[in-house]
């Protein structure tokens, strides 16, 4: 797998520097064929120079990087040359014509899992903070490319296996007669893991909205304020504002961040019974929205509060308090002067997401059912664990125990792989 490898690192098109990075192989012995500098090549050490792309020539910078101290464990060197499609195509041309190959997509990072520079969950995690589309994402997967959801599943197979070694000595010593003890001590930490593992997949809810956004749905009478709402809270115009009730009748959306979360707030149609057929099909939608968000804004007037979900949180706003306020709601506001949009923020931050902390979040699908079926398999060794054969609980714990590498990578199958490292860049 020692083979060259060699791709433009940073992204195309005009900019100060781009970046071809070539690794494996004799990495250091194409750049001397391309690189100005002479003298010996200190690790981690810039140096400037001209490039020789062959067909024209750029001053840059070169950086090796000795194996195993590199991102990928093998011997690694940059090219910095200057920002443009052409110059970085040139070079990286050049390093195809010296004996690299192009790597492919995610190659990089995949030597890095291979030669155990990183976790596969690690791995996930750099991608997770490339593919950002929120400042939450990218600290969510800092922390998985910081291994600690590696971190935590080896502390976790780490009481399994202790649970195993006292079964095989069950096992290997049956004059002894400690299966009673054994059992107890094999319950409380089955009582331990079982704690762990269920509040990682409680961790899940926060990590697909860290991952998607929070959905939030603004909902209300005609000509309650829902537009003006949506319009103050983004600060711009995207909905049309009207004094005529059931000037919405679709859906307005738009994107704002709390605390580098982001909130997706849908403006729905006014609820009410019309004839209009098209203003009921807009309140059909805006039902759909009720349905789906993950935290409701309820814009109060004198009508009945409509009937909402079990278990979405709602917040009451009593809208227009420069015009009138109202008593009985969460938060007053008013979208003209701004009063209450601040706190209706901090409200959504609180009742949509909750609160961030250092712990792993469970990000991916793959991740979440590896921890569910881990869950599983654990609730099924505590169950049996008091009556069953010694051979049938620990049956269940050592599946628990490989589900659990899954996540690192350590049982992951090659399938898995390939799919992970598909969704990486080819620069990366």
């Amino acid at each position: 797998m020692n083979d060259l490898i060699s791709a433009i690192a940073t992204g195309s098109g005009a900019a100060g520097v781009a970046i071809v990075r070539m690794s494996g192989g004799d990495a250091l012995g194409v750049a001397r064929k391309m690189f100005s500098h002479k003298g010996d090549y200190l690790p981690n050490m810039m140096y400037p120079g001209v490039i020789d792309a062959g067909a024209f020539r750029d001053f840059g910078m070169c950086v090796y990087f000795r194996a195993p101290k590199s991102f990928t464990g093998e011997d690694v060197v940059e090219l910095h040359c200057h920002g443009g499609t052409e110059i970085a195509r040139g070079v990286l041309r050049r390093t195809l014509e010296l004996g690299a190959r192009l790597a492919e997509r995610g190659e990089f990072t995949r030597r890095a899992y291979l030669n155990g520079k990183l976790s596969l969950s690690a791995a996930e995690g750099l991608g997770e903070m490339i593919a950002a589309s929120s400042e939450a994402q990218v600290r969510a997967g800092y922390l998985l490319y910081s291994e600690k959801l590696t971190q935590l599943g080896a502390r976790l197979q780490g009481k399994l296996t202790e649970c195993l070694a006292q079964v095989d000595a069950d096992l290997d010593y049956p004059e002894e007669d400690l299966d009673a003890d054994s059992r107890g001590m094999i319950a409380a930490r089955l009582d331990e893991a079982e704690g762990e593992l269920a509040a990682l997949v409680g961790q899940y809810a926060a990590g697909k909205k860290i991952r998607s956004g929070v959905r939030v749905a603004l909902v209300g009478a005609p000509n309650a304020g829902k537009s003006s709402l949506l319009n103050a809270l983004l600060g711009y115009e995207r909905a049309i504002v009207s004094d005529v009730p059931g000037t919405t009748r679709d859906l307005n959306e738009g994107t704002i961040s709390i605390e580098g979360v982001n909130f997706l707030l849908t403006d729905t149609a006014g609820l009410r019974e019309s004839e209009d057929k098209v203003e009921r099909e807009g309140v059909r939608r805006a039902r759909e929205a009720i349905r789906g968000a993950d935290v409701i804004v309820w814009l109060k007037d004198e009508a009945p509060a409509p009937e909402f979900p079990a278990g979405t949180p709602v917040i009451t706003v009593g809208a227009k308090s420069d015009l009138t306020r109202r008593g009985d709601c969460d938060v007053v506001l008013s979208s003209r002067t701004g009063e209450g949009l601040e706190d209706l923020k901090k409200m959504l931050y609180e009742k949509g997401f909750g609160r961030e902390n250092d712990n792993a979040f469970l990000l991916s699908e793959r991740h979440y059912r590896a921890a569910q079926e881990a869950l599983e398999a654990v609730r099924a060794a505590r169950e049996s664990v008091r009556s069953a054969p010694n051979e049938l609980y620990a049956e269940d714990i050592r599946r628990a125990w490989r589900i659990l590498g899954v996540i690192s990578g350590e049982t992951a199958n090659e399938r898995v792989i390939d799919e992970i490292f598909s969704k990486f860049c080819v620069g990366k």
